[in-house]
């Protein structure tokens, strides 16, 4: 999601800068029946999961739900503001992009911790009004270790509510001539599924009249996690030995559920694997690198 971008506070009443250094933990045991379960929602062929099996790259997002109660669940479906992340009084929260860095594998059948650390937060002044970016990293670990299996940072954009006439940024043209391209209909029941998977209630995901009516947008937003999930899904399916050490993605505009759209691979001569999505105007939606052991 691209912002023309200034420094400046997006509300001077709430000092959100004093989220940062917040600390959580959640302890999880990484269960067979997601992995079965996400193994269907990407298309792919009924498996044994027995213990032992390595979690795929991205796949801890399965585990460590926030289970808030209902009553506890603001208008967009998310857990009211403040708590762990900051109360930033911005209503359209968008998921901007992460960096991972994967060390070793994570099993099913592992009791696994995860410490998530607020580690910044940057009011900005867009040029579409107030933004706020919260960058949390998380470490996950299996119990007991002293250094993390993975580490995670997670980027998220707040935005003001949509105005009328609000043009979006220009948009960026995808490269063309992929090696490895994969079209995904993006329906109703596969945004839904993994919604389920994740337990994530945001609206934007699932509830067209709230989509349209109240965020502006024109039509159901595909995850930004699942985007970046169905990248690295095409990387295993077309170099199923690819061992990722790392992996960074850009969010750069909104999917929508109203066409088709495609994911991309491209092997790069450094170890790289260029990834990117695109819509159905063959635009750039998301960008994404993966490096490979």
């Amino acid at each position: 999601m691209v912002e023309d971008l200034v420094d400046g506070p997006a509300d001077a009443a709430v000092d959100l800068t004093t989220w940062i250094g917040r600390v959580e933990s959640v302890d999880d045991v990484l269960g067979a029946t997601p992995v079965a379960a996400l193994t269907a929602t990407l298309d792919h062929p009924a498996r044994p999961v027995p213990a032992g099996t390595p979690l795929p790259p991205l796949w801890h997002w399965l585990y460590f739900l926030p289970v808030h109660r209902q009553s506890e669940l603001g208008p967009d479906g998310h857990a009211e503001r403040g708590g762990f992340l900051p109360p930033v009084p911005l209503p359209r929260r968008m998921w901007a992009g992460g960096r991972f860095a994967f060390h070793t594998p994570l099993r099913v059948g592992d009791a696994v911790v995860r410490t998530s650390t607020i580690e910044d937060v940057v009011p900005k002044q867009g040029r579409t009004g107030p933004l706020v970016f919260v960058t949390v990293r998380h470490e996950v670990s299996r119990r007991g270790d002293v250094t993390p299996a993975l580490v995670e940072h997670h980027d998220i954009v707040y935005r003001a509510e949509k105005a009328p006439g609000e043009v979006e940024p220009p948009p960026t043209a995808a490269p063309t001539g992929a090696p490895w391209q994969r079209e995904v209909v993006p329906d109703d029941v596969l945004l839904f599924r993994y919604s389920a998977l994740t337990f994530n209630g945001h609206r934007i995901h699932y509830d067209r009249r709230y989509v349209t009516q109240v965020e502006g947008y024109p039509g159901l937003i595909v995850h930004g996690p699942l985007l970046a999930t169905l990248l690295l899904d095409l990387l295993a399916r077309n170099a199923p030995d690819a061992d990722v050490a790392a992996f960074r993605f850009r969010a750069v505009r909104p999917t929508f559920d109203l066409h088709p759209f495609r994911v991309n691979g491209a092997p790069q001569d450094d170890g790289t694997v260029h990834l990117w999505a695109q819509d159905h105007e063959g635009l750039l939606t998301m960008d994404a690198t993966a490096t490979l052991r």
